[in-house]
């Protein structure tokens, strides 16, 4: 290919991309909700948030221990690590105020409850799953006021 043909090529891509900027600049997204989204679910997006923060601390403080010997924390380990799964799929579906945040807020719901259960098993030995049931615990309220 000849420097003029590869020119022609770069001049008609950027031509290409300043003229779909500007139909994108012309055209008025007003109309759309896009905050009235994030506030109707904030808290279930906080609180599910929050979970993941530290859910990932207990989790990796479970790993550690597992890997140190310590097979109490297995089911901790099991309930945090399926909690963080459904945690994560509820706070990405709230932000996009999907039609299924309900059904899944029920399910996240009883995961949380599950792995409040487990962590206060260790919550006096172990800072990282007090504060991983109590995330949960705050989870689990939030899933019920919109549960399906």
């Amino acid at each position: 290919m000849e420097r003029r043909d590869v020119l022609k090529t770069v001049a008609a891509a950027v031509a290409g991309a300043i003229s779909t900027n500007a139909l994108a600049a012309q055209h008025d997204h007003g109309h759309h909700d896009h905050a009235g989204m994030a506030k109707r679910n904030a808290a279930l997006i906080a609180a599910s948030a929050d979970c993941l923060k530290v859910g990932e601390a207990c989790l990796a403080h479970c790993l550690y221990l597992l890997g140190n010997g310590d097979k109490e924390m297995a089911a901790c380990a099991q309930s945090v690590n399926e909690m963080l799964t459904s945690c994560n799929a509820l706070m990405k579906l709230a932000g996009q105020d999907s039609r299924y945040v309900p059904a899944l807020a029920k399910v996240a719901g009883e995961i949380c409850a599950n792995c409040e259960k487990e962590c206060r098993k260790h919550e006096k030995h172990h800072e990282e799953c007090k504060a991983c049931a109590e995330s949960c615990a705050t989870c689990l309220k939030e899933c019920k006021k919109v549960a399906a």
